[in-house]
């Protein structure tokens, strides 16, 4: 039903600044895919879980001036139409833009989901690599899996991780994996 009238208040593309002019909503979680608003459900306990403790793993580790926030609004792309996400987890400048915007983030991670998987592993993969954004890291809670892509000039290439993942790219970081879903 949010769907349908989402659709039928907003028949048109949205762009950056009619997508801003919607203002803030704490009652509901939105993205903007190419123009369309999604409205989107929350994260269920497990899901919020993985995020709030993977944030308490990386803020520990991170050097002064850079920070982990999770389920913050990145402009993927501001042109009209325009493509706004919300990830589970970004990393990026203390000092960053309230509206963070791709280049400011150095690392995009998320959680899959079962109504969620296909969207992060095909169409955020190819929205975060057309970004710019060097740095995406998949969690499949299931399986205990991280997957580490980088981009390179043929786009993201990467390796999947159990146990503790340990990277010196951007940052030494290092994430037990097994204690995000305990």
């Amino acid at each position: 039903m949010a769907a349908m009238t989402v659709a039928q208040t907003y028949p048109q593309l949205l762009s950056l600044a009619d997508w801003r002019a919607l203002g803030e909503d704490e009652d509901t979680r939105t993205e903007l895919q190419e123009g369309v608003l999604f409205v989107l459900p929350g994260p269920a306990k497990s899901h919020a879980r993985v995020i709030s403790r993977l944030v308490t793993q990386i803020s520990a580790q991170l050097p002064d001036g850079v920070e982990a926030l999770a389920e913050v609004d990145l402009v993927v792309d501001s042109s009209t139409p325009a493509t706004v996400r919300v990830p589970d987890v970004v990393i990026c400048a203390e000092f960053a833009e309230e509206l963070l915007e791709s280049a400011q983030v150095e690392v995009v991670v998320e959680v899959l989901s079962p109504g969620t998987r296909r969207t992060d592993l095909v169409t955020k993969r190819s929205e975060y690599a057309d970004a710019g954004i060097g740095h995406y890291w998949i969690i499949d809670r299931d399986l205990g899996v991280l997957t580490a892509l980088e981009l390179t000039d043929d786009g993201y290439v990467g390796t999947d991780h159990t146990g503790v993942f340990s990277t010196e790219k951007p940052y030494p970081l290092s994430v037990d994996i097994d204690a995000l879903s305990l």
